[in-house]
């Protein structure tokens, strides 16, 4: 982003001072973290809502608007900047980008929400007021009067490239995906148009909060007294959050007997545990730890067997977060902050070995939207050596009869399936146990014998396990 984009703009006399707005200039304050800093929403949200209500006179129905126009914008900005395109006589990267976020704000208001047409405008022309300036608030009034000519389906009739011509340019406007994105997730799905669009739809909708009851710790039980909570879809240490819960304000979460984690994360988890061993089972290793969720339900998992967890993270600060997820675990455990490519353990130490390794994260689009407008296709070379790496270092670390799960937060079988094969080429003494009986109440697990789960089809981030065990 340039300077220019930054600098204070000098608007003419106004008419009127310009009424703020505390939710709409909230929402502009964390789209543009998103924007300037790389930051991620469910990070700078949460702290900017607590001010607010900290300074009073911001309640409930006033963060959840902020948080639907911050997420709906992020989720639907390649629609709405298709759309924004076509109302305005310049390309877009020649548009400053706090005005783009401004308007990717009206446009939501208008195309996403039950906010009236005359309201969203009127909103959003005062937000440009405060933040922009009197001229460019002009601008955006300008733009947004042309947008609102039309709803969301009479755009898209409009701005989306027919089916006909290019399925995969068609879906990438309609459902607010880079055109790479769709293309190696419907690669990855596989099936007809249907499918990929349940998909592409479900990464749009914003996701229920899930907790997660550590054994022995916690219980389900404890966790569905809390108002708004539900039972998990298929783990039996999750319970869903539902209504807008607020995770802070449960007992158990405060006090790190529970904790928040995607269901996915948990099968995942659960899966390796399940996995059958040959012999001992008395050491476990979560080899990329961070920030903790898996480690600690491992970690109490481990304790029911009277086995010990070692939980290794390479960033010191991301090893704290582990040591604090699993601060108060039932039985014996260590966190330890190594480089899992140049491990400090013996070979063959573990019993069972977690490797979920750093990943594009394109499964967890629905909870960080933004991440699907920084990917590129070149990341995919970045993250390669360093997955095949780990991989390697969990089949070297694991003793003959045990069990390796490497898992990635990507469905892309550049992460998956392709790092799997090529890295066990080079251990000839390996088997891939079917995961798929061991989650006997999950459906829709794939062709085996590794595991996919899906948004749409599971309610969870798109996770991927495959299970290894060391044959000789």
């Amino acid at each position: 982003m340039s300077d220019q984009s930054r600098r204070p703009h000098k608007p003419g006399k106004p008419h009127r001072r310009p009424q703020k707005d505390p939710v709409r200039i909230l929402a502009f304050e964390a789209l543009r973290a998103v924007d300037e800093r790389d930051a991620y929403a469910n990070l700078v949200l949460p702290p900017l809502l607590r001010k607010a209500r900290e300074k009073g006179g911001f309640d409930g129905r006033d963060a959840a608007l902020a948080t639907e126009l911050v997420y709906g914008t992020l989720r639907r900005q390649g629609t709405y900047d298709a759309i924004v395109a076509a109302c305005v006589d310049r390309p877009l990267r020649e548009v400053d980008p706090p005005v783009l976020d401004v308007l990717g704000l009206g446009v939501h208001q208008l195309l996403g929400t039950r906010i009236p047409p005359h309201a969203a405008v009127s909103a959003t022309v005062e937000l440009a007021r405060v933040v922009l300036g009197d001229g460019r608030a002009k601008f955006v009034n300008a733009v947004l009067r042309k947008v609102a000519r039309h709803d969301l389906d009479g755009w898209l009739e409009k701005v989306a490239p027919p089916y006909d011509d290019g399925p995969e340019d068609h879906l990438a406007v309609v459902h607010s995906h880079p055109r790479w994105v769709v293309s190696a997730l419907w690669d990855s799905l596989g099936g007809p148009r249907a499918g990929i669009e349940d998909l592409l739809e479900a990464d749009n909708e914003r996701p229920e909060v899930t907790l997660v009851a550590r054994p022995g710790r916690s219980t389900t039980e404890e966790l569905l007294r809390e108002e708004a909570a539900v039972e998990g879809r298929w783990s039996p240490y999750a319970v869903r959050l539902t209504e807008g819960g607020e995770p802070g304000a449960v007992e158990a979460v405060r006090e790190g007997r529970a904790g928040v984690q995607d269901e996915g994360s948990q099968l995942v988890a659960l899966a390796l545990a399940h996995a059958p061993v040959e012999g001992r089972d008395a050491l476990w290793l979560d080899g990329c730890a961070g920030p903790g969720g898996k480690a600690a339900l491992l970690g109490a998992l481990a304790a029911e067997r009277g086995a010990v967890l070692l939980a290794s993270e390479k960033q010191p600060h991301r090893a704290g977060l582990v040591a604090r997820a699993l601060d108060g675990n039932p039985g014996p455990y260590q966190v330890i902050a190594a480089d899992g490519t140049r491990p400090p353990w013996r070979p063959g130490s573990f019993d069972r070995v977690l490797m979920d390794v750093p990943c594009t994260g394109l499964g967890a689009l629905r909870r960080r939207p933004e991440a699907r407008w920084r990917r590129r296709p070149e990341d995919l070379d970045g993250f390669a050596p360093l997955q095949r790496d780990l991989l390697r270092t969990a089949l070297e670390s694991v003793r003959v009869g045990g069990v390796v799960g490497y898992a990635t937060c990507s469905p892309h079988l550049a992460e998956t399936r392709a790092v799997v094969a090529d890295v066990l080429k080079q251990f000839p003494d390996t088997e891939l146990i079917d995961a798929r009986p061991l989650l006997p109440d999950v459906p829709a697990l794939g062709e085996g014998p590794d595991i996919q789960l899906w948004p749409h089809l599971h309610g969870t981030d798109a996770m991927y396990l495959a299970l290894i065990r060391r044959t000789g």
